[in-house]
């Protein structure tokens, strides 16, 4: 595949994706699915590389882009990163000054359960490639709990899944 075609499918995967793991589904579809340049492994550790370090959340497309095709491909997936941050501006500028109308609010009322959506449609075969044991299903288990019921912070969940895992390799 070449560097352009790499970068219009990441920038799709950005442009139509509103922050952090919206973009994922894309990706899986378009780089897993459909190319067959990545594998489920290749994809979940790049969004754990991504989650792991300081930034945002969709940072974890660099990955993917090195994944894919090396450093050239991490800078493409960096361009694509960037550029819908060129395009927002004005679209901001324009929707902003509409999003009292009834039509506009109705689109963006809609648009968050569809991303929600199809963030657990992407995330159920990532997950099945990475719990792969009955410690490992015990540890998601127990962080989704953390996360949702208990609203533990991130840093929090992500440092007592880490313990965990480590406890189960000693024992």
């Amino acid at each position: 595949m070449s560097l352009f075609m790499l970068y219009l499918l990441l920038l799709k995967a950005t442009v139509t994706s509103f922050s952090g793991l919206t973009s994922l589904p894309v990706l899986h579809h378009d780089l897993v699915v459909h190319h067959r340049l990545l594998s489920d492994r290749q994809l979940n550790a790049a969004v754990a590389a991504g989650r792991a370090g300081p930034g945002p959340y969709g940072l974890y497309i660099v990955g993917v882009g090195y994944f894919v095709a090396g450093l050239p491909g991490a800078l493409m997936a960096l361009l694509a990163l960037v550029t819908p941050a060129f395009l927002i501006i004005p679209m901001v500028r324009y929707l902003g000054a509409r999003a009292d109308r009834p039509r506009v609010r109705s689109a963006i009322e809609g648009v968050l359960p569809a991303a929600a959506g199809l963030l657990i449609a992407s995330t159920l075969p990532l997950a099945r490639d990475a719990v792969t044991g009955p410690l490992a299903a015990l540890i998601a288990g127990g962080s989704f709990l953390a996360l949702a019921v208990a609203r533990w912070d991130v840093g929090r969940v992500l440092l007592a899944a880490g313990a965990a895992g480590l406890l189960g390799a000693l024992l």
